[in-house]
């Protein structure tokens, strides 16, 4: 069986205090501050395999989640051509708000998913989900493209067909024609006398 090709990652998540008046309903948030490590190996050795704090202050936290495998499948690299090309190449990052019991006392913002798809991206919010995304860097869109040039495969347009060629239905969708004769006068005439 072939492997697909992969990637480890890790996640960085910012919680950071919310400036000015909005502080009095929400005095923190969470954002996405980055994915790295698709470099180092080996993956587990150097980043660890549960999150941790990587640094703490009166304003913010950085949480480092490690441990993602981001593989490229032969049926999305549609998606990955979408990100590949789109101005600003990047990685998706799909996170919940959980409790982290051992790890934090505090609800956190937990990252469950990494992916280079712009698909799968829309499928996460479509969902309803938490999506956020960062700049990939220039040798994993490099990886992609090189994976997209295998694999995508562009369908040949399919010629529409022109409107007057559309079958005519009436408004219950039942077929309808159309007469080119014209009917006179409103129809024939059944009155009391022939006129004459």
């Amino acid at each position: 069986m072939t492997q697909r090709p992969s990637l480890q990652v890790a996640v960085v998540m910012r919680r950071e205090r919310v400036p000015g008046d909005m502080s009095r309903w929400q005095p923190w948030r969470w954002v996405l501050h980055d994915v790295t490590g698709h470099d180092v190996l080996p993956h587990a050795e150097h980043f660890g395999s549960v999150p941790r704090c990587m640094r703490q202050t009166d304003d913010e936290q950085m949480w480092l989640h490690p441990g993602f495998t981001v593989e490229l499948f032969k049926d999305d690299a549609e998606g990955y051509e979408l990100n590949a090309s789109s101005p600003a190449p990047c990685w998706f990052v799909l996170w919940r708000m959980e409790e982290e019991p051992g790890i934090s006392s505090e609800r956190m913002a937990v990252p469950t998913m990494v992916s280079l798809s712009y698909h799968d991206a829309g499928r996460w919010l479509d969902a309803q989900e938490n999506v956020d995304q960062v700049p990939a860097p220039a040798e994993v869109v490099a990886w992609m493209k090189a994976f997209i040039d295998e694999h995508l495969v562009v369908e040949a347009k399919r010629r529409r067909r022109p409107e007057s060629f559309r079958t005519l239905q009436d408004r219950f969708g039942n077929p309808a024609s159309v007469s080119t004769e014209k009917n006179r006068g409103g129809g024939q005439h059944n009155g009391g006398g022939d006129g004459q």
